[in-house]
């Protein structure tokens, strides 16, 4: 599992790193060839860039579906859950495994739909002739239109985006049958401030702020259990 979790987290990385650099690229362009410089000018003229915007809306979208698969397994996706923290922990838990359930039935409903349309908006074709099978009545299905890819390289961000956040509600649920825990990111936490803070009688204790897991027992200054 180490390699999926370091491939996923490079994937949305490079995803939206090289989103970022190409647009950043595309407005210097446009803003640069409208300043009149002798030569720097026509060598920004004459470089084609109209296909940075199509480019970076498909990166995007690659990232946001690997990115949602990554937040369920990290546990940063945004939750309502005060109603179900309040409830009794037996109970709670049945309510946990049945939305990471419907979560995983969902993801995985879209991912065989989009799977299917993936396949029939030009993947059939394109495997079929790239290994030398006869294609039928396939279609070569369309193209995009300023990078004129195949569609369905691009679409097949939902079916493999959706497996994959299928999967790791899957795993999630596992974990948390087996642990009664939940992944949780600390939002308050920042990257390489490693300071403690004492929480004082007067401040609420940080373990009601998040959700609370059934495997812990949460102990009082004292040493007792509340």
């Amino acid at each position: 599992m180490k390699f999926l979790d370091a491939l996923e987290e490079w994937l949305v990385t490079l995803l939206i790193g090289g989103a970022t650099v190409i647009t950043f690229a595309a407005v210097v362009h446009r803003y640069g060839a409208g300043l009149p410089i002798p030569v720097v000018q026509d060598w920004l003229i004459s470089i084609n860039m109209s296909w940075a915007q199509e480019l970076t809306i498909i990166m995007f979208v690659w990232m946001a579906k690997f990115g949602a698969a990554y937040g369920v397994r990290t546990g940063i996706h945004v939750g309502v859950d005060v109603l179900i923290n309040r409830l009794p922990d037996r109970t709670r838990a049945k309510f946990v495994i049945f939305g990471l359930l419907a979560g995983a039935f969902f993801t995985g409903i879209i991912a065989t739909l989009g799977g299917h349309f993936v396949w029939e908006n030009g993947a059939h074709y394109a495997i079929f002739s790239t290994l030398g099978l006869d294609t039928g009545e396939a279609l070569e299905g369309p193209t995009t239109v300023d990078l004129e890819w195949p569609t369905w390289v691009v679409y097949s961000a939902i079916p493999l985006g959706s497996a994959l956040m299928c999967f790791r509600f899957l795993q999630v649920c596992r974990s948390f049958i087996r642990t009664g825990e939940l992944p949780h990111h600390d939002h308050g936490h920042v990257e390489g401030m490693d300071e403690e803070v004492d929480v004082g009688l007067d401040m609420p204790d940080p373990s009601d702020v998040y959700p609370r897991d059934l495997g812990k027992k949460i102990h009082d200054k004292t040493g007792g259990v509340r």
